[in-house]
């Protein structure tokens, strides 16, 4: 399998830098973009990678193992855009927001190599100045947008244990903002925080209650 995904990134002969996000769909927290372009792609760094794929095939455990790898691996980024914006653009142009300060990162950091950029799913990024193509379930086909869907998953796990640690009466540690049975039976008992997404709760609060016990 990883054979494979760096062989989709081999046939560009360019540099690749492969991004993908983590948390569109969750109604609480931020939305986190990466970047990834891996230094080398010889045999050597798919044998540390056997385990690479879509970073929501894999454990926890193993998301953690590949990412030191990835981060010692690649030059790479990881961008995120915060509830307040998400609220002011949408999640889709937030999300794409991300790919594309990721993706400027890397490419601040490669020094004029020529590259292709690779996004995951059926959307170019806006006011991108470089080249780039769209790959659909492309964190399944190339090795570039694995690597980065891991670094955007892993790190925004992290971010949410942290926001668990202040509201722990969601669960975010387990999970990760997405509404859940528990995390919607947490809002109607305690209405909700400043890192909820309020635009995505309109369903489930109704336009008339109080939004927020926690004065988010």
């Amino acid at each position: 399998m990883p054979g494979e995904l760096f062989d989709f990134d081999r046939k560009y002969n360019v540099q690749v830098i492969g991004t993908d996000e983590a948390g569109r769909g969750p109604a609480s927290g931020g939305v986190f973009a990466a970047a990834a372009a891996f230094k080398d792609c010889g045999a050597d760094i798919e044998k540390e990678l056997v385990k690479l794929n879509d970073s929501k095939k894999l454990s926890k455990k193993n998301r953690e193992e590949l990412y030191k790898v990835i981060k010692e691996n690649t030059v790479n980024s990881v961008v995120c855009i915060e509830v307040n914006e998400i609220e002011k653009f949408n999640i889709l142009n937030s999300s794409l927001k991300a790919m594309k300060l990721a993706c400027e990162n890397v490419i601040s950091q490669l020094n004029g190599v020529e590259t292709v950029t690779l996004v995951d799913g059926n959307k170019l990024i806006k006011n991108y100045n470089y080249p780039q193509k769209y790959i659909i379930k492309g964190d399944s086909k190339s090795a570039s947008i694995a690597a980065a869907s891991i670094l955007a998953k892993v790190e925004r796990d992290w971010y949410m244990e942290k926001l668990d640690i202040e509201f722990p009466e969601y669960n975010w540690r387990q999970n990760a903002g997405y509404l859940t049975k528990q995390h919607i039976e947490a809002i109607h008992k305690f209405g909700i925080t400043k890192y909820h997404r309020r635009s995505f709760l309109k369903n489930i609060l109704g336009e008339d209650k109080q939004l927020s016990l926690w004065g988010g």
